[in-house]
């Protein structure tokens, strides 16, 4: 039994597919398919049902698959314990959101490179559901995502922290002179928003069509630092994590709205694959996101 075996058979689980597990690993997909064969004759077992394009495991596959990671798991340990005692240089591979990406990440980042120039470090930006699959499919170290409380048993969640969400405008904006306002009085104004797919963005859309409200974005866009520089311009109305623009509100380059009929929070929340060995790097990266206010 070859250590590349239990790899590739861990891969085709993740992808289900024994064509995208050749392509991740860089196989072609015949010598994918005599590794299974041949790890299947020493195990005298059957791994895998292959029906049509339908890749499942077998029972005896899945009790398998457990004695696989666990054998994984140890050849990592084994590896990262020999630098352990040194100096970080494992690459590290960290999936996030564009807002936390804008407002979160910069200071991380200077930090690693400032003390630990070994560590590679690889941002991925997209929606929380997409950095999930590729956790999943271990294309990740660790997921940063804003969302609402995330669970499941294959994660391990290492960090959770309530965030609001709030509206805000140019101070020059006629909706900045308002005491109090109802999401229905911003309606008129023109609305710089993140996409749909946006999990702070669903939340407005659900309020939105429980009160039978239409709002027709002048802009839409992921990029949250784009938002910010088109409110700074003149009149607009955005949707925001607090966190984002605050820095722009304590130097009265943006405004707070008092919207009372709507307030909204979510979570910055940090998981990793529960398969996935929690290496130094990704230790460190954990306690500094975990230290911001």
């Amino acid at each position: 039994m070859e250590i590349r075996q239990l790899i590739t058979f861990v891969k085709i689980v993740q992808m289900k597919s024994f064509s995208r597990a050749a392509a991740d690993l860089g196989y072609s997909q015949s010598a994918v398919t005599v590794q299974i064969r041949l790890l299947e004759q020493e195990l005298n077992i059957r791994l895998f049902d292959r029906i049509g394009k339908q890749v499942e495991l077998t029972g005896q596959g899945k009790r398998f698959l457990g004695y696989a990671h666990n054998i994984l798991q140890e050849v990592n340990r084994a590896k990262l314990s020999l630098t352990d005692e040194g100096e970080l240089v494992n690459p590290l591979h960290i999936g996030t959101i564009e807002s936390l990406c804008f407002s979160r990440l910069p200071l991380i980042l200077r930090y690693f490179q400032e003390h630990y120039p070994g560590v590679s470090v690889r941002i991925t930006t997209s929606s929380p559901e997409e950095l999930i699959e590729m956790m999943e499919k271990n294309r990740l170290d660790l997921i940063y995502i804003l969302d609402e409380p995330r669970y499941h048993n294959n994660w391990n969640k290492v960090m959770e922290s309530r965030e609001e969400m709030v509206f805000v405008t140019s101070p020059d904006a006629s909706p900045a002179s308002e005491k109090a306002l109802c999401v229905e009085d911003l309606l008129t104004e023109p609305f710089f928003l993140t996409e749909k797919n946006a999990n702070y963005r669903r939340s407005l859309d659900r309020f939105l069509a429980s009160k039978n409200l239409v709002l027709t974005p002048a802009l839409e866009i992921s990029n949250t630092e784009f938002i910010i520089k088109m409110l700074r311009g003149g009149r607009g109305v955005s949707f925001l994590p607090y966190f984002a623009v605050r820095e722009n509100v304590e130097k009265g380059e943006l405004k707070l709205l008092n919207v009372t009929d709507f307030h909204v929070f979510m979570y910055r929340q940090i998981f990793y694959h529960k398969d996935k060995w929690k290496t130094r790097e990704m230790e460190e990266f954990i306690r500094l996101a975990a230290q911001e206010p």
